[in-house]
């Protein structure tokens, strides 16, 4: 009897090593969620915005993420645990017409306020470029992070700006991505970058701007003449589905292909990017070593080639010279910092543009935020006991087998969060006015019970 056949490659318990993919996201890596609050109201540019968002932070975003006009922050918050999102950005329009983004690290904070003081969208970027990118497979992996002049060697504790507002804007930008090893990640593989640079202001005048810019990596080989170059692509597309009469030079006006790489009104030398007559490439070269396969020489064999300085050779061999240059992709966006806040959305406010409180307002707001912590505490406690209290009946129906009616199910299976979801404010505008309502509704609220 044949034996039977065990399937080890693809079912559970199968012995492969694990290879981290190229193009996914990974379990560890941060997942954020780009979201529209009042999706109908925002309009359409807005939500244009939103959406060139998440595509810069793909692959690790929500991107076909449906927002409903009904939807609220709580709906959203619940799914984050499951779902292992770390980070959301809130896109939201105040009456006053201002556009709003707010950055919270989930689940327990903090958020940063920004307003977004000017934008352009994706495709207003390309208009404006001759040869656009963008579609292709850039997005397969995360991009790479440059922050610039974020934190200021003269700033300390008692500065407009301080220094710890400055290091946790740092911690909470950097953590949007995936860390990236320099000795283990494959150059092919960064083919994105967004840049943050932190405007530098005059004085010390309190105010923390940051300029957003998405960009695509290209390359191309230095010290080849541009002709050489639209040959050597036009051959990788003959084998592709795309348009090739697009690829390929025209010549067909020519009598040879020396006509073609000869440079020259005699065609008196080979043409490079310096006998062109076209301006000079300018940008920066850097030297990449050969990933092509080699022969692994053996111990003997190597201290043998570096004796006699045949290593050296074949090591400068290996070496090419790669010329980097960046084409945006856009969005770009103006963000401005008005206030960062303890919580998700809510909570402590730890700075603030435009309100400075005194130390005897401080510690006055430290006592009423305890008064609600512990209030929030007792209304946790008194909910759970109310939930408790009334499943207790349906668990003794059921251990004695007489059933159920649909009315106590209803009230067994009611809904409990731990989550304080009056604390949430919609357009990220919580003050001391907004406190006070709060209050007099909890006010009322107790009267009422």
């Amino acid at each position: 009897m044949a034996r039977r056949r065990s399937k080890k490659r693809t079912h559970v318990g199968a012995t492969n090593p694990e290879t981290d993919p190229v193009g996914r996201a990974l379990a560890s890596d941060p997942k954020s969620m780009v979201i529209r609050i009042g999706a109908g109201e925002v309009g359409s540019s807005i939500s244009q915005l939103a959406a060139d968002v998440r595509r810069v932070m793909e692959p690790g975003t929500a991107s076909r993420l449906k927002e409903r006009r009904g939807n609220r922050l709580k709906d959203y918050l619940v799914m984050c645990g499951p779902l292992g999102v770390t980070h959301m950005l809130l896109f939201s329009r105040s009456e006053s017409g201002n556009t709003n983004l707010r950055l919270a690290a989930t689940p327990r904070g903090p958020t940063m306020n920004f307003r977004v003081e000017k934008y352009s969208l994706c495709k207003d970027v390309q208009r404006v470029q001759k040869h656009p990118r963008g579609g292709g497979s850039e997005f397969l992996t995360p991009p790479l992070l440059v922050m610039d002049s974020f934190s200021r060697p003269d700033s300390d504790a008692k500065s407009k700006v301080p220094k710890h507002l400055e290091s946790l804007a740092t911690t909470v930008f950097r953590s949007l991505f995936p860390p990236i090893n320099p000795q283990a990640t494959p150059l092919k593989s960064v083919r994105r970058v967004v840049l943050l640079n932190r405007e530098k202001s005059p004085a010390d005048d309190g105010t923390f701007i940051v300029n957003f810019r998405h960009y695509a990596i290209t390359t191309r080989t230095a010290g080849v003449s541009k002709p050489l170059r639209r040959i050597n692509a036009a051959e990788k597309f003959m084998t592709t589905k795309t348009s090739r009469q697009s690829k390929m030079p025209n010549l067909g006006k020519l009598e040879d292909i020396a006509d073609y790489m000869m440079g020259g009104a005699n065609g008196d030398g080979y043409m490079t990017d310096a006998t062109s007559g076209s301006e000079i490439d300018t940008d920066a070269e850097v030297e990449v070593l050969d990933s092509a396969p080699r022969r692994v020489l053996s111990a003997k064999a190597r201290q043998a080639a570096e004796q006699s300085g045949e290593a050296e050779a074949e090591r400068e061999d290996n070496v090419e010279r790669v010329g980097v240059k960046l084409v945006e992709l856009g969005p770009r966006m103006r963000l401005r910092l008005t206030k960062v806040e303890e919580g998700l959305c809510s909570g402590k406010i730890l700075w603030h543009e435009y309100v400075h409180k005194s130390r005897e307002e401080v510690k006055e707001l430290e006592k009423r935020w305890e008064k609600r912590r512990q209030e929030k505490e007792a209304r946790r406690k008194e909910q759970k006991a109310n939930v408790d209290r009334k499943r207790a009946p349906k668990e003794a129906n059921k251990k004695s087998g007489d059933g159920h009616d649909e009315e106590g199910r209803d009230e067994g299976d009611e809904y409990y969060s731990d989550m304080d979801v009056d604390e949430f404010d919609s357009e990220g505008l919580e003050g001391d006015a907004e406190l006070q309502v709060n209050e007099m509704l909890e006010k009322e609220d107790e009267s009422e019970d």
